[in-house]
């Protein structure tokens, strides 16, 4: 099947999951590396709270708000 009428069938909406070769899909930028980054204990706490009224973890509030801020 030629780009063009894949992006055609897949624009009116049908499942084209029959024609992707999902083993060798991939997710660009979404390799990770680890970091360490030392905080105060005020800071910790701050987050620690934020995290718990939004209902996440510590490190997934970290990383949407510094995805925000990048992006």
């Amino acid at each position: 099947m030629k780009a063009v009428d894949f992006d055609r069938k897949f624009d009116k909406g049908e499942d084209m999951s029959d024609q992707v070769d999902w083993s060798k899909a991939r997710r660009p930028n979404i390799t990770t590396k680890r970091v360490n980054v030392d905080f105060p204990a005020w800071v910790v706490t701050g987050l620690d709270r934020q995290a718990q009224r939004l209902g996440v973890t510590r490190q997934a509030l970290i990383k949407l708000w510094i995805a925000e801020r990048l992006d």
